[in-house]
């Protein structure tokens, strides 16, 4: 007796991935009725096999989806940070023909988007006339030294533009919580710090003061991610790691700083950076919004979200507001 073929169903299924639910449904409920095989194009196929094949080929379009939309909003972030960029440029070369000096000072906890602003920043700029100072521990011979005195030596010249990564207000934030300067050196800064930058301003310096704030769930997905993805790992110390478990002593030492050292001749102004891209584009336009500059854009929009930027003194006001109502700070 000659060995039949399994029987199979005599159906012509469309195979593309764009085929009518009704030309194709291959659902997990309709797998069970389904004979075993089907034939396709002439050709005897699994059910089962079938069925994987349509489900991946149906996730590989949604994806594609995704990372299409995904870079095309890519593409319009940077579309639209380029024309502030075009505008620092133009405030450079500003400060360069008036001989004005600008310092940036980039602060606010772990993951917050200092790093990526900066490089926003001075994409374009001329690289001639600004640095990027980031400072590692202090050496022996520094810790006997005038706190302050390692910073100075990066200040501007004439026409430059400083962007400090992290400042000398690591000594009212991260030495503090993590015990790395005694209780008296955190007192002799606090009192120091508002007299020392009204200095510095009164001398000519252009200073703004830039805190980045995130929220806790924010900043654990960015260290997530930091975690999982090998480019990134880079960027996870053992601070941040601690971060988290942290965050009401930062933000207790937060509200000291600002506490302290928000002044009208050196003010802080604080950015919500949960959504990066707008917080490049805000922290352009305080910069900005700092030099009266020929050749600005009349067109352009300089106003300033006021959701995402707000002032020192403003912050004060919604943390104490937080902790009558709450109990405790939030951001």
């Amino acid at each position: 007796m000659e060995n039949k073929a399994p029987e199979t169903s005599k159906v012509v299924i469309n195979t593309e991935l764009n085929a009518t639910n009704e030309e194709l449904d291959l659902s997990q409920d309709t797998a069970v009725n389904n004979p075993e095989f089907l034939n396709v194009n002439g050709e005897n196929i699994k059910t089962e096999e079938l069925i994987e094949e349509y489900q991946n080929l149906k996730s590989s379009r949604g994806k594609k989806g995704k990372y299409v939309q995904k870079a095309v909003r890519k593409l319009k972030e940077i579309d639209e940070l380029k024309v502030y960029q075009a505008e620092l440029i133009k405030m450079q070369n500003h400060l360069e023909l008036t001989k004005k000096k600008m310092m940036i000072l980039f602060e606010g906890r772990d993951a917050s988007g200092k790093g990526g602003t900066i490089r926003r920043t001075t994409r374009y700029m001329n690289e001639k006339h600004y640095r990027i100072v980031a400072l590692g521990k202090p050496t022996e011979e520094q810790k006997t030294q005038w706190y302050f005195q390692r910073y100075t030596k990066h200040f501007p010249h004439a026409g430059e533009v400083v962007l400090f990564d992290r400042s000398w207000y690591n000594r009212s934030m991260v030495e503090p919580v993590f015990g790395f300067c005694t209780d008296k050196e955190y007192e002799n800064f606090i009192k120091g710090v508002k007299g020392f930058e009204k200095d510095l301003v009164r001398s000519g310096i252009i200073l703004i003061k830039l805190y980045f704030s995130v929220t806790k769930d924010e900043q654990a997905r960015r260290f997530d991610r930091r975690k999982n993805d090998p480019l990134r790992q880079w960027k996870l110390s053992e601070v941040d790691l601690q971060a988290q478990d942290k965050w009401d002593e930062f933000t207790l030492m937060k509200y000291k700083m600002l506490e302290a050292s928000h002044s009208r001749q050196a003010p802080w102004t604080v950015i919500r950076s949960n959504d990066k891209h707008v917080a490049r584009r805000e922290a352009m336009k305080v910069i900005l919004n700092h030099v009266n500059y020929e050749g600005r854009n009349p067109e352009l929009d300089f106003d300033l979200k006021t959701d995402i930027v707000l002032s020192g003194a403003h912050e004060l006001e919604i943390m104490d507001k937080h902790m009558k109502q709450e109990g405790r700070f939030i951001y």
